[in-house]
C-alpha cells in the first residue's frame, strides 16, 4: 500500500521503499523494518502517519465490533447521520464507501492500518464528518487499529465464532472486551452478558433495562416499536425484519443520541427509508431470501425471525474456519426448517463433502446433502411450495473459494438464473 505525499510517500511494503520514503511499521510488517531502513526509508508509527497525513481531529472515527450486526449497523448509522445532514464514510465487510460512492471492493472486515488511513484521507477530502468502520476481533488481536482514535465505539453482540483463531470463547470475549476497556464514548448492548466494558462514558441499549429501551414492539411486517430514553418517548417504524434488526436499530439510535444529542423522535425519523444491505435478509424474489448468517447465533436469529411461514433452508459452513460450530449450525437449522439442504459454502482447502458431513452429523437422517451449491439452490426452488426459502452463509459474496481460487458465484444471480430458466 502506498499513499502519495507532496514530498514523497508512505508505504507499509519494504519492497516499495526508495530513499526518503516513510515506512509505516505495523504488527504485521515489523520484521521488514530493517530492510526498509537500509533502503533509505524513515521509520514511522501509524500514529505518526496520521499526523503526516494531516488527519488528526479532521474526522470522527466510529468503530463497531461484535459477532453479528456490524455491517447493518454501519450502513444504518450512515443512513441516519446522512438524513440528519452529515456526510459519512464506511469501511467493512462490504468494502469501503465515501458518501455512498464505493472506493474499494470487499476484502478484510478491518483493513491493514495504512489502507484504512487511505480511506480516511479520501473521506476527509470529501468533507465527511464521520468515518464508520467495522472492527473485527482479528484486527484487535493483530493491532490493525493501532494509532486510531475512536470518537465512539459500538458493541452489538457476542456469540461463538472464530475459535479457529482465538482457540476458546473466553479468549474471543477477552479480545473483544479489550476494545471496550478504555474511557472513550461507547454504545453497549447490555442484554448481551458475554462482554465486559468500561462503564465510564458508556450508553447502553436494551429490550429490558438500559439507557435506551425498545418496548411494545411488533415484528410481523417490519419493525414497529416504542423507544424510550429517560423522560423521552418516540415511535420507530422500519422496513427491516427480526428482533436482531431491532437491536441494530437501537444501537444506531443510541449512537446518534451520543453523537448529536438530538431529541429521540428526530433520530427515529432519520432511520426511515433504510432499505437494508445487500446480502442481509435480502429479498431476491418473492419468498426467496439471501442472508450472510454463518454463525450459530446469526442463523438462530434469522430463522427465528420468520415464524409465520414454513422454511426451506440452504446452507453450509466455510472451510479452514472454526470447525466446532458446524454441527451446532446444523442442529439449529434442523430445529426450524421444514426442509434442510446442506451444501458447500467456501470450502477453501478442505474437502467440501467432509465439511457437509460435519454440519449434518447431528441432523435428522432425511437431511438433504448436495455438494454443488448451484444444484442445492435449484433443488430447493424445485421443491418450494409456499415455503420461504432462505439461502444462508454467503450473503453478497460474488465468489466461491475452492483450493485457493475464487470462482465467480453469487447466490442472488443463481436464483435469478434458475427462475428465468423456469420461465
Amino acid at each position: 500500500m502506498k499513499i502519495a505525499l507532496n514530498n514523497g510517500f508512505l508505504t507499509d511494503n519494504s519492497n516499495d521503499v526508495t530513499t526518503g520514503a516513510y515506512f509505516v511499521v505495523t504488527n504485521s510488517n515489523s520484521k521488514y523494518a530493517d530492510d526498509a531502513l537500509d533502503a533509505g526509508a524513515k521509520l514511522i508509527s501509524p500514529r505518526q502517519a496520521i499526523e503526516i497525513l494531516g488527519l488528526k481531529e479532521r474526522i470522527k472515527i466510529i468503530g463497531i465490533t461484535g459477532t453479528n450486526g456490524k455491517t447493518t449497523t454501519a450502513f444504518l448509522l450512515a443512513h441516519t447521520l446522512s438524513n440528519l445532514g452529515y456526510k459519512c464514510a464506511i469501511s467493512g465487510t462490504c468494502g469501503s464507501f465515501v458518501d455512498g460512492r464505493q472506493i474499494a471492493k470487499k476484502g478484510l472486515t478491518t483493513s491493514q492500518i495504512l489502507e484504512t488511513l487511505s480511506y480516511i484521507k479520501e473521506a476527509v477530502e470529501c468533507d465527511c464528518k464521520y468515518f464508520i468502520m467495522e472492527v473485527s476481533s482479528h484486527a484487535i488481536a493483530q493491532n490493525r487499529i493501532e494509532g486510531l482514535e475512536f470518537a465512539l465505539k459500538i458493541f452489538t453482540n457476542l456469540s461463538q465464532d472464530h475459535l479457529d483463531f482465538h482457540k476458546s470463547f473466553d479468549e474471543y470475549a477477552r479480545v473483544k472486551s479489550s476494545f471496550l476497556s478504555d474511557s472513550s464514548d461507547k454504545i453497549i448492548n447490555c442484554d448481551d452478558k458475554n462482554i465486559s466494558y468500561n462503564a465510564l462514558n458508556a450508553l447502553t441499549y436494551s429490550l429490558k433495562n438500559g439507557n435506551i429501551i425498545a418496548s411494545n414492539f411488533e415484528l410481523k411486517d417490519g419493525i414497529i416499536s416504542t423507544i424510550q430514553s429517560k423522560s423521552e418517548i418516540a415511535n420507530l417504524s422500519l422496513n427491516l425484519h427480526g428482533k436482531f434488526n431491532l437491536y441494530n436499530a437501537l444501537g444506531v439510535i443510541a449512537a446518534s443520541k451520543k453523537l448529536l444529542n438530538l431529541d429521540l423522535q428526530s433520530i427515529c425519523n432519520a432511520l426511515k427509508g433504510f432499505s437494508g444491505v445487500a446480502g442481509r435478509m435480502e429479498i431476491v424474489s418473492p419468498d426467496i431470501i439471501v442472508d450472510f448468517a454463518h454463525t450459530p447465533d446469526g442463523i438462530e436469529k434469522v430463522l427465528s425471525s420468520i415464524t409465520e411461514r414454513e422454511l426451506i433452508v440452504v446452507f453450509g459452513a466455510g472451510g479452514d474456519r472454526d470447525k466446532s460450530k458446524r454441527a451446532i449450525m446444523g442442529q439449529i437449522v434442523a430445529k426450524y426448517a421444514k426442509v434442510a439442504i446442506v451444501t458447500s459454502d467456501n470450502p477453501r482447502s478442505e474437502d467440501p463433502n467432509s465439511i457437509i458431513e460435519q454440519v449434518a452429523s447431528k441432523m435428522p437422517p432425511n437431511t438433504i446433502k448436495i455438494t454443488d451449491r448451484k444444484e442445492a439452490i435449484k433443488r430447493a426452488i424445485d421443491i418450494q411450495n409456499g415455503e420461504v426459502l432462505l439461502i444462508l452463509g454467503k450473503g453478497d459474496e460474488d465468489y466461491q473459494e475452492i483450493n485457493g481460487i475464487k470462482y465467480p458465484f453469487s447466490d442472488q444471480k443463481i436464483v435469478k438464473e434458475i427462475l428465468s430458466n423456469k420461465g
